[in-house]
């Protein structure tokens, strides 16, 4: 028993758990939040981002940054984009190594800025904030990846930083395990389910969860424990995975899978022993998925089976999969049409749509039709370049570690289309598919050590 706790990983997992059950809401969670702000600039200032503390920092941050919000315990609410441009700059400030700043994301960061001087916003409505709330998070991804562009980390660096990454996501699950109505009390339909969600945002949450099954996938595939124990790692796995579906929001979930499976694709043609691990992680899936699925359509009495085949209540087809998104994707392909150069300018998609009687006027979900619509011409060359540069350099790496970087890619891209850029996460990630993996710093040591 006294080996089990002096695993700090465990220990780490265990007030994560606990945290869950007993965080302060609202004042005093507000205290929490600026009290761990100040510890890691503190940290990072005294370390001199020697083993690159700021990124660690605000992985935990990115990670924590649904459950901040779900617990009213932001300072402010677009709090952690913030952080990731205030953290990454003030770690490369301080930091005695030499890092090149890659011009071409100065330059898509200038590109961002161009839009705003087209943006009209009707009054009362703020423009500021109009502005911030569409361009912190492009923002935040800009110094993301001035920051890891080719900057090498370690293997175990980068399994420090996903563990610090999924660490709060272990907290998010037991506030629903806590927090949330049994499941047999939920009324589960054909919409995402804001009862299952801990009343806050099911996308939002769906993503996290997404990315905290990927972390604890990735340990349980190289044979690594993520809280040190086999059977702890499976277990939080699958509940994550189970609370994930529960929240009826696709998005996250199959982002998630997707992740895994490309990390899969690329340690299979790595790995020695192609064939018997490809037969090994497939029978396990297959297992995992059989029983996950199962057991979720009998807790939502058949309507998870709706839900992922697009299905209402009483199990009609309905005729948009998207849930709008289309639509508002139509209206943003037509802005761009209409405005080709410079678009309609910086948040104003969702009052072009209220102006010409719309039905649907909620702000766009899909990062690349907003920068269609509201950048024009500008926008396209912003995605071509923030595709380009990532996958030229994933290209380059061996073979276990495009497995890493190409799942990081892969989740900005599938959650800026279904999310858009509402969290931190997917603008962080993307930094983080542009450093450059190496073994030659193994002895860089683990904060749980």
């Amino acid at each position: 028993m006294l080996s089990f706790f002096q695993n700090k990983k465990i220990l780490f997992i265990l007030a994560h758990l606990l945290l869950g059950f007993i965080f302060p809401i609202g004042f005093l969670g507000k205290l929490f939040t600026a009290s761990l702000i100040l510890i890691a600039i503190i940290a990072i200032y005294r370390t001199k981002n020697k083993n690159n503390e700021a990124l660690i920092w605000t992985s935990y941050f990115v990670g924590a940054e649904v459950f901040f919000r779900m617990t009213n315990s932001v300072l402010s609410w677009e709090l952690t984009k913030y952080l990731v441009i205030i953290l990454l700059t003030f770690g490369m400030i301080v930091e005695k190594r030499k890092h090149i700043l890659f011009p071409v994301y100065i330059y898509v960061t200038l590109l961002f800025l161009v839009g705003i001087a087209f943006t009209k916003v009707p009054y009362p409505e703020s423009i500021r904030k109009a502005v911030m709330f569409n361009l912190s998070g492009p923002i935040s991804l800009c110094f993301s990846a001035l920051y890891c562009y080719q900057r090498k980390l370690s293997k175990k660096t980068i399994l420090q930083f996903i563990f610090f990454l999924g660490l709060p996501m272990v907290a998010v699950v037991s506030y629903l395990f806590f927090k949330t109505p049994a499941l047999s009390d939920i009324k589960f339909g054909g919409a995402s389910n804001f009862d299952a969600s801990g009343g806050f945002g099911p996308n939002q949450v769906s993503t996290t969860l997404g990315v905290g099954f990927f972390v604890i996938g990735v340990y349980l595939i190289l044979k690594k424990r993520f809280t040190g124990y086999l059977l702890l790692d499976l277990l939080l796995f699958g509940y994550m995975a189970f609370r994930g579906m529960m929240t009826f929001s696709r998005g996250g979930v199959l982002t998630g899978v997707a992740m895994l499976l490309s990390f899969l694709f690329f340690y299979f043609l790595a790995s020695k022993n192609k064939t018997r691990n490809f037969l090994k992680y497939s029978l396990i899936t297959i297992v995992g998925v059989i029983s996950l699925w199962t057991y979720g359509i009998i807790a939502t009495k058949g309507q998870l089976f709706n839900r992922y085949t697009n299905r209402g209540f009483k199990g009609n087809v309905k005729e948009d999969i998207t849930s709008g998104r289309g639509h508002i994707f139509e209206n943003d392909l037509q802005s761009l049409y209409e405005n080709p150069i410079f678009g309609i300018g910086v948040g104003s998609g969702k009052y072009v749509r209220i102006g010409s009687g719309e039905k649907i006027v909620a702000t766009a979900h899909n990062e690349v039709s907003r920068l269609l619509g509201e950048h024009g011409i500008i926008g396209i060359i912003i995605l071509v370049l923030l595709i380009i540069v990532p996958a030229f350099h994933i290209l380059k790496q061996p073979l276990l570690y495009k497995a890493f970087l190409s799942a990081f890619l892969i989740f900005w891209f599938m959650t800026i289309n279904h999310s858009a850029m509402r969290l931190a996460f997917p603008g962080f990630l993307y930094g983080i598919s542009l450093i450059t993996i190496t073994e030659k710093n193994e002895e860089d040591p683990l904060l749980w050590e």
